[in-house]
């Protein structure tokens, strides 16, 4: 029998039914690979991402992920549907990848009207792990929740998908080609984000850093999407020996790997830099490249300190030369950065967790350098947090300081005093009992101010809330803070970037202005808080969990 062949490419309308699991968190829609792999289910989510926009006709979109498993399957689905629902060209990085802050620039360099980023971030990958997928808008950043919330809107009562019938698109060959009426354009994932790096940092002194015999780092990118990023521009631009890189191919499964770059998922960097004969620097990034650690020899940097000495330091990079507009933070991450701004004048903006939020302020030109305890830093270059960004920033401040990594944050604590904090993750917590943890501090709260738990006395409690002010708009339910009258914190809040269970993140942050006692371990220094947090909140009976899964 004769198979007839597809001369002209159809537009076809397929019927549907809606999902209701389809609400984005604070970075899209994750799930489990077999829950995407269900008949219509990213076919739904894509077209309530199209029918939630409008003007987009004729207009440029930006597709890559970060590698893992069923990205290159999502690829073809969505390029097929942006031609049948009218984009006029499409950008696509070779083989589907793109990091996230990659992503974000090439959205804002071509001027796309948007763009589709596929992760999961952190969360582990494979054919029954995690896969995730969320839009970003035209300045680069990740959709508002006025858009989030149309996307799920739509997804409730979708009908049906416009896809179109089509041969797959080679992703391995850069070039232009034709899908429909719409131009496909794979473009060398690399190289726009690697020109932006170099427009911002010092590389000659860098390179100078790099090869100069002396100084070692190790740049571990956990077998995820910074891998190509990392050899083009530690290894090939800069000078750095081969080998600097490692777990520098991106893997769909990550290696098998949990590409979290943080103490405990990032164990054999840890293991390097707190070994014999470490090197001098060591840093790691997550699945999409957002995420950032930084270790010193025997010295862990924790995000909220790196994010106020990346701001101390901003006039040593040449990008920042002329200083700082201000500093955003998210609610949960250390007030270590909010003295570095009152020190310098400017303001620091305290916003709920996601990225998202941060927009607006680098928009408006309010703020220039952003950054969360989740180890993500980033500033007003693109509109997502950068891992590798944040690497080459340290790398510029330590060429020009010439100190180590210790020397550098010691020499901040002894300016500014120390915050210690610290997060503590139960994950995989039944999500009713980590709702009943959640309503049993909410009943609390109204006796909570000026309770007194040995030495320290409850100055406020709150749910966060936070109103925009750029735009005014309101989120509420943010997290819920216990401050005390010596500048203490407690936060309690949900994480939003699972698939499975809820995750709970507690996070403690106390002030030592004394450099005699800046030495201690943060777990000593924050017991008496993180006594009083699960006296307070009866961690252990709801989570049913003896400790934390992770604590950094």
């Amino acid at each position: 029998m004769k198979m007839s062949k597809i001369l002209t490419p159809m537009i076809q309308t397929i019927a549907t039914q809606p999902f209701l699991d389809q609400k984005p968190g604070t970075s899209g829609l994750r799930k489990k690979v077999p829950v995407f792999q269900q008949p219509h289910y990213l076919e739904n989510f894509v077209q309530s991402i199209f029918d939630s926009l409008e003007g987009f006709q004729g207009q440029t979109l930006v597709v890559g992920g970060d590698g893992r498993y069923y990205n290159r399957t999502a690829i073809q689905i969505i390029l097929k549907m942006a031609a049948a629902n009218g984009f006029g060209r499409v950008l696509v990085g070779q083989g589907g990848i793109l990091s996230t802050p990659a992503a974000s620039c090439v959205i804002r360099k071509n001027q796309a009207f948007g763009g589709i980023i596929l992760s999961a971030s952190h969360n582990p990958a494979g054919p029954t792990e995690d896969f995730g997928i969320k839009y970003n808008i035209g300045n680069g950043g990740p959709a508002p929740e006025k858009v989030t919330e149309a996307i799920y809107a739509h997804s409730k009562t979708i009908t049906s998908y416009k896809i179109l019938e089509a041969p797959d698109v080679n992703l391995d060959k850069v070039g232009v080609d034709k899908l429909g009426e719409m131009a496909i354009e794979v473009i060398d994932a690399v190289n726009d984000y690697a020109q932006l790096m170099e427009s911002l940092f010092d590389f000659d002194r860098i390179r100078e850093l790099l090869t100069n015999g002396h100084f070692r780092m190790c740049m571990d990118s956990l077998s995820a999407v910074t891998g190509p990023y990392a050899h083009r521009l530690f290894e090939q631009r800069l000078g750095a020996p081969l080998g600097t890189v490692v777990h520098g191919e991106p893997l769909e499964d990550f290696g098998g790997g949990h590409p979290d770059p943080n103490l405990v998922y990032a164990h054999d960097l840890v293991e390097l830099l707190f070994g014999d004969n470490a090197p001098d620097f060591g840093a790691a990034s997550d699945g999409d490249g957002d995420r950032n650690m930084i270790l010193g020899r025997q010295f862990f940097v924790t995000p909220s300190d790196s994010l106020a000495v990346l701001a101390a330091n901003a006039t040593l990079v040449p990008a920042y030369r002329d200083g700082l507009a201000g500093i955003a933070r998210s609610m949960p991450t250390s007030q270590a950065s909010d003295r570095v701004a009152a020190k310098l004048g400017i303001e620091c903006y305290e916003t709920p967790t996601g990225w998202k939020f941060f927009g607006n302020l680098l928009d408006a030109n309010k703020a220039t350098l952003c950054g969360e305890e989740s180890f993500g830093t980033g500033s007003n270059h693109v509109r997502e947090k950068d891992g590798l960004w944040a690497v080459l920033f340290w790398l510029n401040i330590i060429a020009v300081r010439q100190q180590s990594v210790e020397e550098i944050v010691t020499d901040h604590w002894k300016t500014y005093g120390r915050n210690f904090y610290s997060r503590h993750d139960y994950e995989g917590v039944d999500s009713d009992r980590a709702n009943e943890l959640v309503a049993n501090i909410h009943s609390q709260m109204p006796t909570l101010t000026g309770k007194t738990f040995g030495s320290y006395e409850v100055a406020y409690c709150d749910d966060f809330s936070y109103t925009d002010p750029v735009d005014g708009s309101v989120s509420t339910k943010q997290g819920i803070r216990i401050g005390f009258t010596d500048g203490s914190r407690i936060v309690f809040r949900l994480s939003g970037t699972g698939t499975q269970g809820a995750t709970l993140r507690l996070y403690v942050e106390s002030y030592e202005p004394n450099p005699a006692n800046h030495h201690l371990d943060p777990q000593v220094a924050l017991k008496d808080l993180l006594d009083i947090a699960d006296a307070i909140a009866q961690i252990r009976h709801y989570t049913q969990m003896d400790k934390p899964t992770v604590i950094t």
